[in-house]
């Protein structure tokens, strides 16, 4: 089932495009991979079960943390919080699940957004003395 969610996930990069593409920056020796998306991107089913409402009104934010040092850059744990806005200064605290899918980890939350919204993240992630960085973006969002 987890490699049904990353192959979606995978695909609704794909799919929907520049807009919504992969972001990925570097902090030190930590490849920071973010992408926002709707949720309807994902199937019924995978949106069943990890526990997320797939709605037209529903985002998914995905972080992943990997190792640049390590051979392969493996992904790692990290603990991770964070806050999502929009331009009306309403705030949501985001609520991530870690998932893991053999040596792949991926931290989602889920975002509730109005038709041609944009959302403003603000995202602490660290792994003790070695990583402690914010990640800031925004996303705009589209209702289909």
């Amino acid at each position: 089932m987890l490699r049904k969610l990353c192959a979606v996930l995978l695909f609704a990069v794909s799919f929907v495009g520049v807009a919504h593409a992969e972001q990925k920056t570097r902090v030190g020796n930590f490849d920071i991979h973010y992408i926002a998306f709707g949720s309807t991107f994902l199937t019924p089913s995978i949106a069943k079960s990890y526990g997320l409402k797939r709605s037209n009104y529903n985002g998914i934010v995905n972080i992943s943390v990997l190792d640049t040092r390590k051979t392969g850059n493996p992904a790692v744990p990290v603990k991770i919080s964070g806050i999502a806005s929009n331009l009306m200064s309403s705030q949501v605290n985001l609520d991530f699940k870690e998932i893991k899918d053999g040596k792949a980890i991926y931290y989602i939350a889920e975002i509730p957004y109005q038709d041609d919204g944009t959302i403003n993240f603000d995202i602490d992630i660290s792994k003790g003395k070695e990583l402690n960085t914010s990640l800031k973006f925004s996303q705009k969002f589209y209702v289909k």
